[in-house]
């Protein structure tokens, strides 16, 4: 893991409130977070505790309510839609639980679209490099049907990581696949942080997935509940079972493991 001081994304104050009135719901309640730059950090919670809303909100794929997010240094929660559009292309990476990929397209077109979209020409040897890290390369010329549930998402990671994003945020990337290919996508995941420098941000429900990250933050009720570094399966269940029983101010760092 590289990291450096410079948080690649950071939170503060960050509140998600959906509805009004009686019907009100406080989907994330005046979150502060960073996101290290260089780390593979997972985000995991409840079912309806705003794990997703923190991870949509972090990606600029949907508005705060108030607080701010930061992308480096820049305040994604003062851009317009335009200037938001621009930075999701040029600066994020996506991959998400359905592969996305174009079906009438081979794995390497998929792979180079969000450079045609954008009209700029690939580095081959960045190109060469995920490739050979994802072991995708005799699979290019292949349509996604072709393609095993495992392929695809490595495909989706390498059109992710093409245009050298500074983070990717994956959310639940191994929910619609079987265990292997689960490992292998989220080795894969792990080794884009270690050996090619990007930073991961991933929303997943399993703690053995979860146990591939540099990190681990909890959340319940729409605010930070724990910190787990270097987690394993069983700390991570650890932590889970603790938000369960927790009482006491929302907000308190359950696990320093």
């Amino acid at each position: 893991m590289q990291t450096t001081d410079r948080p690649a994304v950071s939170a503060r104050a960050l509140t998600k409130v959906y509805g009004h009135g009686a019907a009100e719901v406080r989907a994330l309640d005046g979150v502060d977070v960073d996101f290290a730059a260089g780390a593979f950090t997972a985000i995991m919670g409840p079912s309806g505790s705003g794990k997703s809303t923190l991870l949509h909100l972090l990606a600029g794929l949907d508005q705060a309510t108030s607080g701010t997010v930061h992308l480096g240094e820049t305040n994604l929660t003062t851009l317009d839609d335009d200037a938001m559009t621009r930075l999701r292309r040029d600066r994020l990476g996506f991959v998400f639980q359905s592969f996305n990929l174009l079906p009438m397209f081979t794995a390497e077109q998929n792979v180079l679209l969000p450079l045609d979209l954008a009209g700029t020409k690939p580095d081959r040897a960045w190109f060469d490099t995920l490739v050979g890290t994802l072991g995708l390369g005799e699979r290019l010329t292949h349509r996604p049907s072709e393609l095993s549930g495992g392929q695809q998402q490595r495909v989706a990671i390498a059109r992710a990581l093409i245009a050298k994003p500074e983070v990717v945020f994956a959310d639940e990337p191994t929910g619609n696949l079987d265990s292997r290919s689960g490992a292998e996508v989220l080795s894969f995941l792990r080794r884009s942080v270690r050996e090619l420098g990007r930073t991961v941000v991933m929303v997943t429900h399993d703690p053995t997935a979860a146990a591939y990250a540099d990190r681990v933050v909890l959340i319940a009720d729409g605010r930070i509940a724990g910190d787990i570094q270097d987690p394993t399966p069983e700390s991570v269940l650890a932590g889970l079972e603790a938000l369960r029983t927790l009482e006491g101010p929302a907000g308190t760092a359950l696990v320093g493991a």
